[in-house]
């Protein structure tokens, strides 16, 4: 099993990783709209999700994978009413490469987040 960090996605907020990997499999830790350079969380819901699924790619870059070999991505939304405008974000970013998803509205995120995205991929062949 290996720990993976990005330099280019916001530090962990508490004590995890930002990914594990073991064989050809990562698994991320949650990302938020946090911004990396800022470390500040992005206002609007729209950049919330730009900067999540931004995070998400750095992450995934890190632990040698992409979002097109994203399996399995999990979505926590603070309201449920956003889900189409959240649809239409996530669609651009990943294109016609849809992973598998869990799309799940709840009570509150860290640090006061509108969503959360955690993904399961495949690592690329090095």
């Amino acid at each position: 099993m290996k720990r993976i960090n990005s330099e280019k996605a916001p530090k962990a907020i508490g004590p995890y990783v930002h990914a594990t990997s073991a064989d050809n499999i990562l698994i991320t830790s949650g990302q938020i709209g946090l911004d990396a350079s800022t470390n500040e969380l992005k206002a609007e819901f729209a950049d919330q999700v730009k900067q999540a699924l931004d995070n998400l790619e750095q992450v995934l870059l890190a632990g040698h994978s992409d979002l097109a070999h994203v399996l399995k991505a999990t979505v926590y939304l603070t309201d449920m009413g956003k889900f189409s405008e959240f649809n239409t974000i996530y669609a651009d970013k990943f294109g016609e490469s849809y992973p598998a998803r869990t799309a799940i509205q709840v009570s509150a995120l860290p640090l006061g987040a509108q969503v959360e995205i955690e993904a399961i991929a495949e690592r690329k062949v090095l």
